[in-house]
């Protein structure tokens, strides 16, 4: 199991709980908002926090396949506070090489909750999101001020479209005097001729 920073107490509690969810999957609808409460939250190295972590095990643990395990994790994601919400969206590189969990991608991305526009934005989307989707989606981050160093793939997928519109965005913004985030231009150059802002 993943070494996380736990108390004694809080690894029996998750450990227990990984074998109930393993043994029976409707374990994980009391346990999975309850993993906060037992493990914390601390931050991690990589970017998680202590309970997403753990959520992330639970859902590994899962015994179900294919249209089950999607129903059921989608299911934890609707009825879940956002950091529930969050921790699903994170753990999903690990559920999932096929785009079946797209739906809560998208659901992440049409709200203005920028905790989970970011979470929504991790390897996952990178590797499954429409090109005109993710776009549109760091659109969204520049939008919200969301860093874009923190969405996942963009030195992979930034095209010269996403170039043009983070061009279009700026030259807005110039127009009405407001600041434009920083991080837009080197993409912008990158793919635009100098002289195109």
């Amino acid at each position: 199991m993943l070494s996380l920073p736990l108390t004694p107490d809080a690894r029996a509690w998750l450990d227990a709980a990984v074998a109930r969810v393993t043994a029976d999957p409707t374990a994980v609808r009391a346990l999975f908002p309850a993993v906060r409460r037992h493990c914390g939250r601390e931050p991690l190295p990589d970017g998680r926090t202590v309970d997403e972590a753990a959520r992330a095990l639970l859902l590994t643990a899962l015994p179900l396949r294919g249209e089950a395990l999607v129903e059921a994790v989608g299911a934890l994601h609707r009825f879940g506070d956002p950091a529930e919400q969050r921790a699903v969206l994170k753990a999903l590189p690990l559920l999932d090489d096929e785009g079946r969990y797209l739906d809560l991608v998208r659901q992440a991305l049409r709200g203005n909750d920028t905790t989970l526009i970011e979470a929504a934005l991790g390897p996952y989307a990178a590797a499954h999101l429409p090109a005109d989707e993710y776009r549109q989606a760091v659109l969204k981050c520049v939008f919200h001020e969301i860093p874009l160093a923190r969405v996942a793939g963009l030195d992979d997928r930034a095209d010269a479209e996403l170039a043009r519109m983070l061009a279009d965005f700026a030259a807005e913004r110039s127009a009405a005097d407001r600041p434009v985030p920083p991080d837009t231009g080197p993409l912008i150059s990158a793919f635009l001729p100098h002289g195109a802002l």
